[in-house]
């Protein structure tokens, strides 16, 4: 199982740095986006994978981690989407900005435009 969310975990890291380098404000984005879903998955598994042990403490039974499940890695992975959420949606507004400024989904529109400007 391990194995299988590492490699999940590096395939998700790849895509986004291939899409991050990417020329178009939608790849840098979908990149992000992706990265933060392999950083969601490296939180998460940072707090062991176990099935069907409750993260809270009861009654009755010993309070060690062979009993329980981590709950600090869950809450820092809701806190994180919650962030990428946000981040998501400040770069989506700041992408059609962008657009609707230099007429270019380019990241380097500005720079792009003023080249053809001065060469005519």
């Amino acid at each position: 199982m391990e194995a299988a969310i590492a490699s999940g975990i590096g395939v998700l890291v790849f895509a986004g740095v291939y899409l991050v380098l990417r020329a178009r404000s939608f790849d840098v984005i979908l990149g992000l986006t992706l990265l933060s879903y392999a950083t969601n998955l490296l939180i998460f598994s940072s707090g062991r994978l176990t099935v069907g042990k409750p993260p809270v403490l009861q009654p009755g039974v010993d309070a060690t981690l062979a009993n329980h499940t981590d709950p600090l890695p869950q809450a820092l992975v809701l806190t994180a989407i919650v962030i990428s959420f946000a981040m998501t949606a400040v770069s989506i507004v700041l992408a059609m900005r962008s657009r609707a400024d230099n007429d270019s989904d380019h990241v380097d529109a500005g720079d792009v435009r003023d080249d053809r400007e001065g060469g005519q």
